[in-house]
Parts: C-alpha cells; structure tokens; sequence
C-alpha cells in the first residue's frame, strides 16, 4: 500500500539540506570553495518530483539541476543519486533519467536525479565543457595534468562543474551513485561495492566490464567519491545508439529496480524557501603539483567514461 503518512521530520531535514546548499563557504579537504547558487522550484508539476534544486551553473552560466524523488532518507532508507551527460556528446543517457522524472511517485530510497550534468557540453554537442575541460578527468584523486580528449584542466576542481557536483555530494552524502555514460556497453564490476555492480549489471541486463582507462583513472568522479565516502560510485556505460523506447520504456523501470525503489507515494508537506543568496563561485585555492605527468595510456579506451 502506498505510504501516506505525514512528513514533518523531513521538511526539517530538507530545510537543513537547503540551507547548507546556500551556505557561502564549504570546506573540501584542503580546498575552500563558495557554493554555488540554489533555487529550489516551486513544487513541480512532475508528479514524482518533490523538489527541484540549482547545485550550481556551468562556465557558461547554465544551471545545473538536481531533482529530488522518493522518501526522505530520515525514514531509514538509502540516498541514491543518478548522474546523465557528464560528457556533452554522451545525449542517450538522459531520457531514462527524464522517464525517472515523468514516471510514479517513489517510495525505498531518497533519490536525487541530475540529468545533465554538463550543459554547456550538451549544448556545443562536445565531450568536454565550454574551457575544453574534461569533467570526469577533473576530480581531485588521482589527477594528472592530461591534454587532448581527456583534457583535465589546470588543476584539481578547476571547472566549476566539478565543484557544484563536490559540493552536492558532500551535503546529500549518497548510499550509491549510478553515473551513466556511453557508448562502452557494460557496467564496471570492478569497483568499490562489486556486490551492488553486479546486481545492476544483472538487472539492467549489461556485460559485466572493468573500465580501467587502460592502467589509472585520474580524476574520475567515481574515483573521488569512492576515495572519500563510505558510500559507492558506479559506472553504467550504455552502447553507442540505444533507442528512445528502450532507454524510457525498458531501461528506466530497471534502474528503479536496481537501486531498490518502487512506485508509491509519501506526504511531504510544503517545502521551504532558500535563505540567502550566497556569495559567487570563486576558483579553489591550487593545492600541491600532482606528481603524475603523463597523457592517457595509449590503450585507453574509446571515450566514454
């Protein structure tokens, strides 16, 4: 039976979130980054939606939205967060995440949607963002100064992309973190929680892979966020053309079933304005030059992840 029952802890606790998000500074590591504008929508007129949030904007001023489904995670269920387009020419990993949107309200986890992650890349039809930085090469673990495809910027969190996204996840602090790419066809099952890989690889019915970048990652998002939280990141490659209908139809129920969700509804209550309006983004301080000085390996391969 759907839950109906009233949700006044959780408007605390979303009024908490929404205040941190539009605190001026947060620290991260050795860095202090201001965060970024947030505007919460008004309550959407998806009906799965429950809140709608500006994490931030990209170097050409476009905003970059997170979505919020299911329950909140004081009921004790998981936070799940699924990630789309990281990379501009990647277009195909965003329609199921619009079906997530469009579809039945959710209950069995707090999940956050970002579909586009990079929308200045979405725009130009490019992997990269509009400074030619590769955003999933900008992390700060394991960054080594890269050029070509996998451009990874003048440092670690250079591109304020990178830094909206650092921010989000460590204020939502998410259980799982699915972040979908293309056109490699196959999930990474050898990563953080390879239990959890492995039953999305099976529920999503992709080949088990192991996305190595040919030797080292350097500044994955995945990477960075396994090496920090206790919680798991994971790549989902689709192939290189995957229909509308199966992305929307098909694959999306699918991710539901994977992280654990189900239609049903929860009362939320009415949701609380922002508080202030937070200072501009500012670059991050430059830590210490990595020690890593060499392009991509050779081997790595095609662009996706």
């Amino acid at each position: 039976m759907p839950r109906s029952r009233a949700g006044a802890r959780s408007r605390v606790g979303l009024a908490v979130l929404l205040a941190a998000l539009a605190a001026p500074v947060l620290a991260l590591g050795s860095q202090q980054v201001s965060v970024a504008t947030q505007v919460p929508a008004a309550r959407a007129q998806r009906e799965a939606v429950v809140q709608t949030v500006k994490i931030g904007e990209s170097v050409r001023g476009r905003p970059i939205l997170a979505h919020r489904l299911g329950e909140p995670a004081d009921n004790g269920v998981p936070t799940v967060v699924l990630i789309g387009a990281m990379h501009g020419n990647e277009r195909r990993t965003r329609p199921a995440l619009w079906s997530i949107l469009d579809g039945k309200p959710l209950i069995g986890a707090e999940v956050w949607v970002i579909p586009t992650y990079n929308p200045d890349g979405i725009a130009a039809g490019t992997r990269r963002n509009a400074r030619g930085v590769d955003l999933n090469r900008n992390f700060p673990y394991r960054w080594a100064p890269l050029d070509g495809n996998y451009e990874s910027g003048p440092r670690p969190a250079s591109e304020p992309e990178t830094r909206a996204v650092m921010r989000f996840l460590a204020r939502v602090r998410p259980d799982r973190i699915l972040s979908f790419h293309q056109p490699l066809h196959g999930v990474d099952t050898d990563t953080k929680d390879r239990a959890f890989a492995e039953r999305v690889a099976r529920i999503l019915r992709l080949p088990r892979k192991t996305f190595d970048c040919g030797g080292v990652c350097h500044g994955t998002m995945t990477g960075w966020f396994n090496d920090r939280y206790a919680g798991s990141a994971l790549t989902v490659e689709l192939g290189p053309a995957p229909g509308e209908a199966y992305l929307r139809d098909v694959l999306a129920p699918r991710i539901l079933r994977a992280v654990g969700v189900e239609p049903g509804a929860y009362e939320w209550g009415p949701m609380p304005e922002p508080t202030e309006e937070p200072e501009p983004t500012q670059e991050p301080t430059p830590t210490a030059e990595p020690t890593a000085t060499a392009e991509p390996t050779p081997g790595e391969p095609t662009p996706g992840s």
